[in-house]
């Protein structure tokens, strides 16, 4: 056994990339503080061919070094928006047609396992502060809301982590071939 070279990966360019089919799927990082975890969105979306990324409230924009850090150019493929409060990018999301699905530890929820995703048309993703989780404002506008189980002494995964868990998920379950 051997690491296949980059250039054995048979990868896409920045501009095929564009071009391509994605996921309808759209990604909204609801005040996510942390530029690092930005940049992994930014990857994973890329990752998973996410049509889009919605940045809210004080969630950092590209260009800036510390989402490149880990993003490794991905801010350059995959497309992104920005909004100052996360109600708007609902509301505009939802008039698009979107499913609004949060992933939070909510009183009415269901665990990703028993998410069908084919059943929700175009989805957009919320993913919280990495404190304060989703806004209180947005959860009453919510078409689902998911919880990923957990089974340790925490009671939560890190928001990057849990949106590769998610978009590797519904990836997997709409089964969609590249």
């Amino acid at each position: 056994m051997r690491k296949l070279k980059n250039r054995e990966l048979n990868r896409i360019t920045a501009d095929e990339f564009k071009r391509s089919d994605k996921l309808q799927v759209v990604v909204v990082l609801d005040n996510i503080r942390s530029l690092n975890n930005i940049g992994s969105f930014f990857r994973t979306s890329d990752a998973f061919r996410v049509s889009e990324i919605v940045l809210c409230g004080i969630t950092a924009t590209p260009p800036h070094r510390e989402i490149h850090k880990t993003a490794l150019g991905a801010t350059e493929s995959v497309d992104w928006r920005y909004f100052d409060d996360v109600v708007d990018a609902v509301y505009d999301l939802k008039n698009k047609g979107f499913s609004i699905i949060a992933i939070e530890q909510t009183d009415n929820k269901i665990f990703l396992n028993e998410f069908e995703p084919s059943t929700y048309g175009k989805i957009a993703f919320i993913f919280g502060n990495e404190i304060k989780g989703v806004s209180d404002e947005v959860l009453d506008l919510l078409d689902l809301s998911i919880e990923i189980p957990q089974y340790g002494t925490k009671h939560s995964v890190n928001v990057a982590v849990s949106g590769g868990i998610v978009l590797w998920h519904t990836f997997y379950k709409l089964n969609k071939e590249f």
